[in-house]
């Protein structure tokens, strides 16, 4: 199997230091940068490098992007046309299904283990499987080492469905941490306006937008998000190159693949930190590989909601409200089960 090997080049960072303030400040990074495709230990390694660097600029937090840990399948289409599948595309699948990890699992004691080697606190983004259905997935960890929880993306976007699950109202969480309340939500997810407004009720101060999008469009989502929830916005997303990706005829980038070269980028990146004033603190990079970094005034967040608090004095509850269900939702229960609970609750 070819895979893409780790790349050695140092990793261009971008710094803005920001301006001294009596309020709270954090160094904050994202990551923009190529998984090793099917191969998870090499991309833990090369994460595990990255946090390195961004702790060396005195970050606290790094932020990683979509399916950093286990892939972004681009391009490939896993041999699916309405009614068939192929015998290739389904091979296509078990190797990205062994590519994906656990949670709970090795590959999440180890990411905790960097976080707490590095103080910092991590927000990375992995294919996670429950027995043979993948979620895309962002986990938090703190800067003691501890894993805190995850969301996984409740609506995964045109082809993604084919290989990825939905996840439902129990991971949609904004984490209260020392640097501030930290939360996420996945590429495409961040257009949907109740997903957004039951995080803003919730608290959140720094919004995680890991993607796959480098158009320029996304980069209006993002400021409009920044505005709209007077919070701090951290989008990252991969540069990836051909190479980055195995070569033909492993991996085919369905309906391109005659036109790229090793060195054609697949992914252009784009990631970018924006204030709650919708002022770009960082980014957007489109040339590389590259650690975005910038100082976040938590001061900013009051400024901005001075002006407009979709959840608090700028909403009309007798007007418009929202309802979000936040249970699992779980395709089989066990009355068995439950009378057990019941039963140790009463004892």
């Amino acid at each position: 199997m070819a895979v893409a090997p780790v790349k050695e080049t140092p990793i261009f960072a971008e710094v803005d230091m920001g301006d001294d303030s009596s309020s709270t400040t954090v160094r904050a990074t994202v990551v923009q940068a190529s998984t090793i495709f099917y191969d998870t230990p090499a991309t833990l390694d090369k994460a595990d490098r990255l946090l390195a660097e961004a702790a060396g600029y005195g970050s606290q937090l790094v932020v990683f992007p979509e399916a950093f840990v286990g892939g972004y399948p681009r391009g490939s289409n896993f041999g699916v046309a309405i009614g068939n599948r192929t015998a290739k595309g389904k091979e296509e699948f078990r190797k990205y299904h062994a590519a994906a990890i656990d949670v709970p699992g090795p590959e999440v004691d180890r990411l905790a283990s960097m976080a707490g080697k590095y103080k910092v606190f991590l927000v990375m983004g992995v294919i996670e499987k429950e027995g043979y259905t993948l979620y895309c997935t962002v986990m938090f960890f703190d800067s003691q080492g501890c894993y805190l929880g995850k969301h996984r993306k409740i609506m995964p976007t045109a082809l993604e469905r084919i290989i990825w699950g939905f996840g439902d109202g129990s991971t949609i969480p904004v984490f209260d941490t020392p640097i501030g309340k930290i939360g996420a939500a996945i590429c495409w997810e961040n257009k949907m306006p109740l997903l957004r407004t039951a995080m803003y009720a919730k608290g959140i101060e720094i919004y995680c937008a890991p993607t796959a999008d480098s158009r320029d469009l996304w980069q209006a989502s993002m400021t409009h998000i920044a505005l709209e929830g007077g919070c701090f916005v951290l989008s990252a997303n991969q540069f990836c190159r051909r190479k980055d990706y195995p070569p033909p005829p492993e991996y085919i980038f369905s309906g391109t693949e005659e036109e790229l070269t090793p060195d054609s980028v697949v992914c252009a990146g784009g990631s970018v930190i924006i204030s709650p004033s919708g002022t770009i603190l960082a980014g957007p990079n489109y040339d590389g590989e590259a650690l975005i970094t910038a100082d976040l005034d938590l001061g900013d967040i009051a400024r901005a909601k001075f002006d407009f608090d979709v959840v608090g004095h700028y909403a009309r509850p007798e007007v418009l409200s929202l309802i979000v269900r936040d249970h699992p939702a779980n395709p089989v229960t066990f009355t068995s089960a439950s009378a057990k609970n019941e039963d140790s609750h009463k004892s």
